[in-house]
C-alpha cells in the first residue's frame, strides 16, 4: 500500500466483509432487497395516507410525514450501492461517488436525528401545554423546523465532507483504495486514510457532538417534562393513553440514538469494524423499516386510513 492524493478518478472498493465465512452472497442480497423494499413500501405508504387523508391533518402526523420521507431517502443512499456490491464480482465506486454517498448519508441521517427530535418537542407541548397547542405547534411552525433540520444537516455535512477531500488514501498496486465497510461511512474512511486525521477527528468529537448533544438533551428535557405531567394525572386511563401516544416515537429515539453514539463517539481504539458494521445496518436499513411499521401498529388512525386505502367504501349509484 502506498499513499496517494484524493484524485477524483480513484475508485475505492467497498468489501463487504462483514459476513465472510458466513450466508451465502445470494440470500444476503435477498434478504436486504426485502428490507429495503419493505422500507420504501412503508414510508411511501404513510407518507401517502399522511398527504391524502384530512384527518391526518395535526402537526404530529406532518412532522410524521417528514421522517418518513427522510428514512426512504437514508435507505435509498446505502441499501442500493449495497445490494449491487452484493451481486458484484468486484464492488467499486468512483472516489466522487463515494464522497457523494458519504454527503447524502450525513445530510439524510443528521436530518432524521434532528426531526425525532422535534417531534419530542411536538409531544412536549400536546401533553404538557395542551391549551397553547394549536398556536405553538401549528403547520408553518412545523415546516419552518423540517426546513432548519434540512438546512443544518446540509451545512454540518458539507463541513465534514470538506475536511475529506485533503485527505490521503492507502492505495495498492491498481490505485485501489480498500473500505472494509459496504458504504462510505465516516468511520472506515479514516482509518482508510494515510494522513493525519485528528482535525476530522476533532470535528467529530465537537461539532458532531454538539449536534448531538442538543437535540438528546431536548429529548431528555421533553419526556422528563411529559413523565412528570402524565405521572399527575388523576385517571389510570388518561395515563395509558398519554404513554401510549410517546411510547413509538421513544422506542425509536433510543434505538436510533443508541446506534449513532456506539458508532460514532466512542474512542477509535475502541471501534471493532465489525461491530461498527453491524451497528451501521441497524441505522441505515431497520430503523428506516422499522420506523413506518411502529408508528402504524401502534397508532388506530393510521391502521384506520390503511384500511380505508386498501378497501375504499363502496358508494350506491
Amino acid at each position: 500500500m502506498v499513499c496517494a492524493s484524493n484524485a477524483s478518478h480513484t475508485p475505492v472498493f467497498l468489501l463487504v466483509e462483514l459476513w465472510r465465512g458466513g450466508p451465502p452472497k445470494s440470500l444476503l442480497f435477498l434478504l436486504f432487497l426485502t428490507i429495503y423494499m419493505g422500507a420504501m413500501v412503508g414510508n411511501l405508504t404513510l407518507v401517502l395516507l399522511i398527504s391524502q387523508d384530512s384527518r391526518f391533518s395535526t402537526p404530529m402526523y406532518y412532522l410524521l410525514r417528514g421522517l418518513s420521507m427522510v428514512d426512504a431517502g437514508l435507505a435509498t443512499v446505502t441499501l442500493p450501492q449495497l445490494l449491487a456490491h452484493l451481486i458484484s464480482a468486484q464492488p467499486a465506486i468512483p472516489a466522487v461517488r463515494c464522497l457523494m454517498q458519504f454527503f447524502f448519508f450525513y445530510v439524510f441521517g443528521v436530518t432524521d436525528t434532528l426531526v425525532v427530535a422535534v417531534m419530542a418537542l411536538d409531544r412536549y407541548v400536546a401533553i404538557c401545554d395542551p391549551l397553547h397547542y394549536p398556536v405553538v405547534m401549528n403547520q408553518q411552525v412545523c415546516t419552518h423546523l423540517l426546513a432548519s433540520c434540512w438546512a443544518v444537516s446540509f451545512i454540518h455535512s458539507l463541513l465534514h465532507a470538506g475536511l475529506l477531500l485533503p485527505l490521503q488514501w492507502a492505495v495498492d498496486s491498481e490505485d485501489a483504495v480498500h473500505l472494509p465497510h459496504f458504504f462510505c461511512d465516516h468511520r472506515p474512511l479514516l482509518r482508510t486514510s494515510c494522513s493525519d486525521t485528528q482535525i476530522n477527528e476533532l470535528a467529530i468529537f465537537l461539532e458532531g457532538g454538539l449536534l448531538m448533544l442538543g437535540p438528546c438533551a431536548l429529548i431528555l428535557l421533553s419526556y422528563t417534562h411529559i413523565a412528570a405531567t402524565i405521572l399527575q394525572l388523576p385517571s389510570a386511563a388518561g395515563q395509558r393513553r398519554a404513554f401510549s401516544t410517546c411510547g413509538s416515537h421513544l422506542t425509536m429515539v433510543i434505538f436510533l440514538y443508541g446506534t449513532i453514539i456506539w458508532v460514532y463517539f466512542q474512542p477509535p481504539s475502541q471501534n471493532s469494524q465489525k461491530q461498527d458494521m453491524t451497528a451501521a445496518v441497524m441505522y441505515t436499513a431497520i430503523t428506516p423499516l422499522a420506523n413506518p411499521f411502529v408508528y402504524s401498529l401502534r397508532n388506530k388512525d393510521v391502521k384506520g386510513a390503511l384500511h380505508r386505502f386498501l378497501v375504499p367504501s363502496q358508494v350506491a349509484p
